[in-house]
C-alpha cells in the first residue's frame, strides 16, 4: 500500500501551516485561497484528522496539525535542498542557515518572528528543525540551536533570547467550575504535563510555597503544545511557558488563574564559535 499523502494537499498544508494563512500560502503557490482550503480538506480527509481550527478567516493549526508540520518540515526542506544542489542553483551565493529548536517554541514563538530576518537578509535562508536532544555540533549538520539554561556554555557562541517564565493556565470553563483563587486550591485538581518538561510544575509549586501538592501527578503529554491544548479543552490545569500562550490568553482560550510566575531558566540560542557573526545577525533580527 501507498503510505505517501497526496503531495499536491500536503504542499497546500506546509504552506498555510508555516505562513500561518490560507490567503499567504495561496499567494506563494499562486493559486485560490479557495483552492489551498479545499486542498487542505483533502489532505485531511485522506489522513481522517482536522489539521486546522477555522476560526472566521484565521486557519489556527490544531495539536495534531502543529506536530505534523514540525514533522514534515524537516523533510520537505530536505526536497528543496536536494533540487537546488541538483539544478545548481546554489551556486547563486544563497547561504543557508540551520537552527534546531524545541517543537513548541518552534511554532509559538521563532517562526512567526522570522520574516524580519528574512527581509533584512535575502540571501540567507533559514532553517528551523524540532528536536529535544542536545546539539552536537561537530557531528551534525545544525549551526545554532535553542536550548534552555543557565547560559553557561563556554564552548560556544551564546545569546539570550526570551525569559522561560512559567505560569499556570486553565481554560475560563475550568477555572469557573474549580473556583480557583489560590494555588493551595490546586489540590486534588488535574495538573496538565509535558514529558518534554516533567519538572516545570515542581519549580512553580516551589516558588508557591505549596509542599503539599505532588508536582508530578496528573496527565502527561508528549509535548507543550499538546498540554496548551489539553488545557483549551478542560482537561485540567497546565503549566506553560507565559511567552509560547500569550496569544491563547489574549483569545481568553486560556486564563491564568494566579499571577504568580517564575523563572527557573532561560532560553538561549548556541552557535558553534565559528559562526558567530551568523549568531549575532540571526539574533539582533529577531524582535
Amino acid at each position: 500500500m501507498n503510505q505517501l499523502p497526496p503531495l499536491n494537499p500536503l504542499r497546500a498544508f506546509e504552506a498555510a501551516g508555516r505562513l500561518k494563512s490560507i490567503r499567504k500560502a495561496a499567494d506563494e503557490l499562486s493559486v485560490t485561497p479557495g483552492a489551498v482550503s479545499r486542498q487542505v480538506q483533502i489532505l485531511e480527509t485522506h489522513l481522517g484528522i482536522p489539521l486546522f481550527r477555522r476560526e472566521s478567516r484565521s486557519a489556527i493549526l490544531t495539536a495534531a496539525g502543529e506536530q505534523y508540520l514540525a514533522a514534515i518540515t524537516e523533510h520537505i526542506d530536505g526536497i528543496r535542498e536536494a533540487t537546488l544542489k541538483l539544478t545548481g542553483e546554489r551556486g547563486r551565493s544563497r547561504e543557508i542557515l540551520k537552527v534546531r529548536a524545541y517543537v513548541t517554541f518552534a511554532m509559538k514563538w521563532l517562526i512567526p518572528r522570522l520574516s524580519s530576518f528574512h527581509e533584512a537578509n535575502p540571501s540567507t535562508e533559514a532553517r528551523i528543525t524540532a528536536s529535544l536532544e542536545a546539539v552536537d555540533f561537530e557531528h551534525e549538520d545544525v549551526d545554532g540551536a535553542i536550548r534552555l539554561g543557565d547560559g553557561h556554555w563556554p564552548e560556544y557562541e551564546v545569546d539570550r533570547l526570551v525569559a522561560n517564565e512559567l505560569i499556570p493556565v486553565c481554560s475560563p470553563e475550568f477555572r469557573r467550575t474549580t473556583k480557583l483563587k489560590h494555588p493551595s486550591d490546586l489540590a486534588g485538581r488535574t495538573l496538565l504535563h509535558s514529558l518534554a518538561r516533567p519538572d516545570d510544575w515542581m519549580y512553580w509549586l516551589k516558588a508557591a510555597g505549596q509542599t503539599g501538592i505532588d508536582a508530578y501527578a496528573g496527565l502527561k503529554y508528549q509535548s507543550s503544545v499538546m498540554v496548551h491544548q489539553a488545557a483549551i479543552e478542560g482537561q485540567g490545569i497546565a503549566i506553560a511557558q507565559k511567552v509560547l500562550v500569550d496569544d491563547d490568553l489574549q483569545r481568553r482560550r486560556l486564563v491564568q488563574p494566579f499571577k504568580l510566575s517564575c523563572d527557573p531558566r532561560r532560553l538561549h540560542l548556541l552557535f558553534d564559535l565559528s559562526q558567530e557573526q551568523a549568531a549575532k545577525s540571526f539574533v539582533s533580527k529577531i524582535p
